[in-house]
């Protein structure tokens, strides 16, 4: 089926646009923009821009007054040809913005699949964003910011750049992200979020089998409760913990972590969490 545009839109530049892509009104695609098959984009909404080029997979949903492809909003940005990469089956709803890279790493934006991006949501440039992430109305993620697979974000919630979020974390809302928050917990805190429980509901609706999502809890609570410091904690969970996938995958999250991981004193704990 060929691509069905309203007339009242406007294409420019270099614009590429796959058979089965259906645009609404008053819509304005400008620059190196292609967007494949499938991908449905409402009335209102911005594509592209002089800058960078946009790559938009298949299947996307695109809300009115969504701006995909504005440039980073960073003073240093002097035009280079940089990147946004969006993949397939996400949904980004009205107002969302999501900004192509600066040059100082690898020039490249981007953008897994599945993903839910909720009104006036925030995406700044060189970010990346994995898969099956949802992400509630007017969160902001500064430059350079990570959210691993799976990751689940409340509403006004504001990350610093260069912020990492584990896979499988959920993001209580109205948090302030400043350090890195551990895969597989819950999160939240201001003025700095940090992490106060495992996600084991979320865990276990992932299909993690009951001993392993109680093996991630042993490591979790190894790390956020006792006063141990993170060596010592990686320590112990080498010793008390079943190694698996996902305790591996803890253990190299926070000795890659650049930022620190964000961790509660002891007396910010609710009591429930001391048990097992």
């Amino acid at each position: 089926m060929a691509a069905i545009i309203h007339p009242t839109t406007i294409i420019k530049g270099e614009a590429e646009i796959d058979d089965g892509v259906e645009i609404g009104p008053y819509c304005l695609i400008q620059g190196k923009v292609r967007i494949k098959k499938g991908t449905f984009i409402e009335g209102h909404a911005t594509i592209g821009s002089r800058f960078g080029v946009i790559e938009i997979g298949e299947n996307n949903l695109i809300s009115p007054g969504a701006v995909i492809g504005g440039p980073p909003q960073d003073i240093s940005y002097k035009s280079e040809p940089t990147m946004l990469i969006v993949g397939d089956n996400n949904v980004i709803r009205e107002f969302t913005t999501l900004n192509i890279a600066t040059s100082k790493g690898d020039k490249k934006t981007e953008v897994g699949n599945n993903n839910y991006f909720m009104s006036y949501t925030h995406v700044g440039h060189d970010s990346k964003i994995g898969n099956n992430v949802v992400i509630a109305n007017n969160s902001h993620l500064g430059g350079h910011t990570t959210i691993e697979d799976g990751v689940v974000i409340g509403g006004v919630c504001a990350f610093n750049q260069f912020v990492r979020v584990g896979k499988g974390a959920f993001v209580a809302g109205s948090s302030v992200i400043r350090k890195d928050i551990l895969p597989f917990c819950r999160a939240e805190g201001t003025p700095a979020a940090v992490a106060r429980a495992t996600n084991k509901v979320g865990l276990l609706r992932k299909g993690i089998p009951k001993d392993e999502v109680q093996n991630i809890h042993r490591a979790i609570r190894i790390l956020i409760m006792g006063g141990d410091t993170i060596e010592r904690g990686l320590e112990r969970i080498q010793n008390e913990c079943q190694m698996s996938p996902n305790i591996e995958y803890i253990i190299n999250f926070v000795r890659a972590s650049k930022r620190g991981i964000g961790r509660p004193t002891r007396k910010s704990l609710p009591a429930e969490e001391d048990s097992e």
